[in-house]
């Protein structure tokens, strides 16, 4: 598996912001978002085995792990290291980009699934699987990142047009327009999160945080 980084910090993202955890990063993304903020882990990486994954995730005092990237479903042997980390009592936090399916994902109480609805800004918005739509459940959420006004009215329309079944999180594109975000959601009554990324909060673009 090709890893770009291993790294123990907060959650800065969706429902579990706050929560100390391990990060592994995977190289490699099959879209390109306009405004990505992890463009250096499209490329960047060293091949690790799965045993060498596990016990970097070990020197960590931490019962959670969050598998990101990049796009981790890219990695061949991802359904085989969420299946290891829940068997060793880890609990699995999975960030994909949305576009891929997530039919092969075990189906397991200690596994949440944070994907993304690409918004217009993105310019990546046609190559989602709504498919996977039907996949999720009430514990899993669906994050819009929000750029402009044309993205909002984009996640409104598709939460009217479409069931979901989790948590629905509207996120400010670099934290930017935060208040104006809060205020429109609060204005037209919609029944989602607004969040902020809490890591860039605090640390600014670091990596590694």
């Amino acid at each position: 598996m090709k890893v770009n980084e291993i790294f123990y910090s907060i959650q800065g993202e969706g429902t579990l912001i706050g929560i100390p955890m391990v990060f592994v990063r995977f190289t490699g993304c099959n879209l390109r978002c306009a405004w990505c903020d992890t463009k250096y882990a499209w490329e960047e990486g060293k091949e690790m085995s799965m045993e060498e994954i596990i016990g970097e995730i070990r020197k960590y005092k931490s019962n959670w792990v969050c598998l990101t990237g990049g796009e981790p479903l890219l990695q061949k042997d991802i359904y085989k290291l969420i299946d290891r980390l829940i068997n060793l009592g880890y609990r699995v936090l999975l960030e994909t980009n949305g576009s891929l399916s997530l039919e092969d994902l075990p189906c397991e109480e200690q596994l949440i699934v944070d994907m993304d609805i690409k918004t217009p800004s993105s310019g990546m918005s046609n190559f989602m699987n709504l498919e996977n739509l039907e996949l999720l459940g009430p514990k899993d959420t669906i994050k819009f990142v929000i750029a402009d006004e044309n993205d909002y009215n984009f996640m409104k329309e598709f939460i009217k047009n479409h069931e979901i079944k989790g948590e629905v999180i509207a996120q400010p594109e670099g934290n930017k327009n935060l208040k104006w975000l809060t205020e429109k959601v609060l204005e037209d009554g919609l029944n989602i999160r607004v969040l902020p990324q809490l890591h860039k909060i605090i640390w600014g673009d670091r990596r590694g945080v």
